[in-house]
């Protein structure tokens, strides 16, 4: 059995469960190891682990990432997870699971330099990288075992060392013959996790598992699906493709091909992004204007981070509202030029929820840009109607430059400490 030692880079025929060359037991084992070369890479606990790394008081104690006591869980690392804390939840509810947390306010400037650093990473082993968010991304290595030297699941193994020697982040690696299952594999060992799914053992991998394993198949999928009697893969495999896609549209045909672990997709490193966009979907449905106010602020920050990093801006705000009975409330504005502040894409937000009458509750909200242009073209003009608009992108661009060089502590904005 074709074996891999990740610590020490050490390739071999499997038969002790320890690395013969230097001891470590963390070595990867599959027959198809050294054959497939589809990726998916997540840093674990990417904005807590930053913080930990940053600040070695916080090492060993659990860490949330989010707003004050008003506020959500951006992020919590693996000790606040093991106490039932999860993203997007209230942060009273988060600190009720783990009182002894420690919480940190979102420093946003420095998670986008440190995704900066492991894209450079990526970009020594391939030209064809695909990110999903400033944490991950798919990565496809074939023919470039001749370039170095290596396959690719070495290449794998190596880029993640560097990242833990280099930056002090670990990550996940999924391996497999397509993205999908790369994606699936990179959760099925996290952190510093390492998992193969091979061809020849597709089918009986999938057929047993929920089908809450698909990637997009949330909350509401899966209660559609059990009123169809569908709730494994294995359910799935005994539909007909036609009364799928008759009951589930194009979803269906989509949940066809996956159920038999095909996917076509490649790794697209040239695509044009037609809108960027955060959403979260609430542990319990709310209808507290609060509440929902503190969110579109986190949504709006991440949106602008994500912005800044792929140096784009968007004319178009969107909110994007759930109803407890997943009826979907879609809100637009354009503004007079593009934007990429997160000032200006809250206040945008902020405007249509005003505007929404409904009282809820919602399950889901989210905010986003929309016609996408260049970052060179965000943010120039004033707006007449808001004189301060300027001199706020202005501040919120200098505390950006602030918190890049001496952390998020050194500047606060007040509405991030609701």
């Amino acid at each position: 059995m074709p074996a891999l030692c990740r610590d020490c880079l050490h390739r071999f025929d499997s038969g002790d469960r320890r690395c013969p060359a230097c001891r470590s037991p963390r070595v990867t084992t599959h027959p198809e190891l050294f054959d497939l070369s589809i990726a998916h890479m997540d840093c674990d606990a990417f904005f807590a682990a930053v913080e930990k790394r940053d600040n070695p008081d916080l090492r060993d104690v659990p860490v949330i990432v989010g707003g004050g006591k008003r506020g959500v869980v951006s992020t919590a690392c693996y000790l606040a997870r093991i106490r039932g804390v999860r993203s997007a939840m209230p942060m009273f509810e988060a600190l009720r699971l783990c009182p002894e947390a420690v919480v940190v306010k979102p420093r946003f400037a420095a998670y986008v330099e440190a995704s900066r650093a492991i894209r450079a990473m990526m970009e020594e082993l391939t030209d064809r990288i695909e990110p999903l968010s400033l944490d991950e991304a798919f990565l496809d290595l074939s023919g470039t075992e001749r370039l170095h030297g290596a396959a690719p699941a070495t290449m794998l193994a190596r880029l993640t060392r560097r990242m833990q020697a280099e930056l002090g982040l670990t990550g996940s690696i999924g391996l497999s013959h397509n993205k999908f299952l790369a994606k699936v594999a990179s959760d099925l060992d996290k952190p510093r996790g390492f998992s193969v799914i091979g061809r020849a053992e597709t089918q009986g991998f999938l057929e047993p598992q929920p089908v809450r394993l698909i990637w997009g198949i949330g909350p509401a999928g899966q209660e559609a699906l059990g009123r169809a009697g569908i709730r494994t893969i294995g359910d799935l495999l005994r539909w007909d493709r036609r009364d799928l896609h008759a009951r589930f549209g194009h979803m269906g045909e989509r949940l066809w091909h996956l159920a038999r672990g095909q996917d076509v997709r490649a790794v697209n490193s040239d695509r044009d992004t037609k809108s960027i966009s955060n959403e979260t979907t609430f542990h319990q449905d709310t209808a507290d204007r609060d509440l929902l106010d503190g969110h579109v602020w986190r949504l709006a920050e991440k949106v602008s981070s994500r912005a800044k990093a792929q140096e784009l801006a968007g004319r178009v705000v969107v909110l994007k509202l759930k109803r407890s009975d997943h009826h979907l409330l879609t809100r637009r504005v354009a503004l007079r030029e593009p934007t990429q502040i997160a000032d200006a894409i809250y206040r945008a937000a902020r405007g249509l929820l005003d505007q929404v009458s409904e009282l809820g509750p919602f399950r889901l909200l989210g905010v986003g840009l929309a016609e996408i242009t260049g970052g060179d073209l965000a943010d120039r003009e004033g707006d007449m109607l808001d004189p301060d608009a300027a001199r706020r992108a202005r501040a919120e661009r200098a505390a950006d430059a602030i918190r890049a060089k001496f952390g998020d502590g050194a500047i606060l904005k007040g509405r991030a400490l609701r």
